[in-house]
């Protein structure tokens, strides 16, 4: 027994060293603030790239798909077969003894908001690239559409708090600026709170409304009244961002898992298959769950994985979208 436990003695000192050497690495870019020349540089590495995706053709997907979003009431007219029920103004009806319909018109821009969740917990990959590179490439894709389309496009940074809010703007130049604060806003706060986020958006949106796009891990508990609320009022659109080891455990053995936000870790035995596959059940179902509650809601939602174009997920969102909206539902 004394071999065994000095063995795992040993076992655990390396994997602490190993961590630290890791986590070191990982944080070396970060402890000195990039110039404002590598900065650009970044920016318009990333602008480049993503330019030769956005193509007319995924333009045209996102303008038709969103397009009459922004509307504004324009007059009442009297009822006319084929005119959809639902546009009857009660009101003026009842006064006039015959039904009217509420007529509207399409606003020249949509008001889009990008928020991305920034919390430790996107600090994960295992595919080559961190859930926040995949989230940021994507948000930075979706940026350059909506500016191409003439539509203002805000940005909403969180953890546990709210980390950044940049009000909605067009122009290139304003995009360039969200997709600087994608690529280099430190975080500060240390955990995930998506009803902060959402509560935020409900209180600066209420005017008007507007297109939302959510991108996170949906790690987090206690957002659903909040999500409900937003959604009533917005369109919200959610992107799922998770890598393949987070929904598939293998039998590797006695494992470590340390969790990033709160830094707890645990030694899970995964040496059987049975127990494998029984945690496996216990990912699937929390993921079910979330799907089932985003489907509820009627927020059409896409999966971000990595080793896929940043278009692909945006893509699926929209065929959804518009699959949603054919049927009525």
């Amino acid at each position: 027994m004394s071999v065994l436990r000095n063995a795992l003695i040993k076992l655990t000192q390396r994997l602490k060293e190993w961590l630290q050497r890791w986590q070191s690495n990982g944080a070396r870019p970060m402890s000195q603030p990039a110039s404002p020349a590598e900065i650009l540089r970044r920016v318009k590495r990333l602008e480049v790239k993503l330019r030769r995706l956005v193509s007319e053709m995924f333009l045209g997907a996102y303008e038709s798909i969103f397009k009459g979003q922004g509307l504004e009431f324009e007059e009442v007219r009297e009822y006319q077969v084929g005119d959809d029920v639902r546009m009857i103004d009660w009101n003026v009806t009842a006064r006039m003894g015959k039904p009217y319909v509420k007529k509207f018109r399409h606003e020249r821009e949509l008001r889009v908001f990008v928020v991305v969740d920034i919390s430790p917990s996107l600090m994960f990959g295992t595919q080559g690239k961190l859930k926040s590179e995949l989230a940021a490439e994507v948000a930075a894709a979706l940026i350059l559409a909506a500016i191409r389309s003439n539509d203002r496009v805000g940005l909403l940074l969180f953890t546990d708090r709210i980390e950044k809010f940049i009000p909605p703007r067009k122009g290139i130049r304003h995009a360039h600026r969200l997709i600087r604060e994608l690529l280099f806003t430190r975080p500060q706060g240390s955990g995930t709170d998506l009803a902060v986020a959402l509560d935020f958006l409900r209180r600066i949106t209420r005017r008007r409304r507007s297109v939302i796009f959510l991108f996170s891990d949906f790690h987090a508990d206690g957002y659903e009244a909040s999500l409900k609320r937003l959604s009533t009022r917005h369109e919200v659109l959610a992107l799922v961002l998770h890598d393949r080891r987070e929904h598939s455990l293998a039998p590797l053995g006695v494992a470590r898992f340390w969790d990033l936000e709160t830094g707890e870790e645990i030694w899970v035995d995964l040496r059987s298959a049975r127990e494998a596959e029984k945690r496996q059940r216990g990912l699937e179902s929390e993921w079910q769950r979330r799907r089932q509650l985003l489907t509820k809601l009627r927020v059409d939602h896409a999966e971000v994985t990595p080793g896929e174009s940043p278009l692909l997920p945006l893509m699926e969102l929209f065929r959804k979208r518009e699959k949603r909206l054919r049927s009525g539902k």
